[in-house]
């Protein structure tokens, strides 16, 4: 899954747990019974967990280019600083 396919599941995970949430609440609240309610809810989060964690192929249109091997070894990887503490300061007495 590419970045932008990350994206788009995040986008489309939060639209179908809303919408389902919403219509679950108003068929329970209508019918008078909390159990329909959740019912649906859960059948929302199963069917949007059945279309978002996958790694389904339209979750991948914009594909990363990875660098060759080559190039990778003509830019070595910076290496991190040393990290030194606050020095303290000697007071004489």
């Amino acid at each position: 899954m590419d970045w932008q396919g990350q994206k788009l599941a995040e986008h489309l995970m939060q639209l179908m747990l809303v919408f389902f949430a919403v219509a679950a609440f108003i068929t329970g609240y209508f019918l008078g019974s909390f159990q329909t309610m959740l019912l649906i809810y859960a059948a929302g989060v199963v069917l949007t967990s059945l279309i978002t964690i996958p790694n389904w192929p339209f979750f991948n249109r914009n594909p990363i280019n990875w660098l060759d091997s080559s190039e990778a070894e003509k830019h070595p990887k910076p290496q991190p600083a040393p990290i030194s503490g606050p020095k303290k300061k000697v007071s004489k007495k």
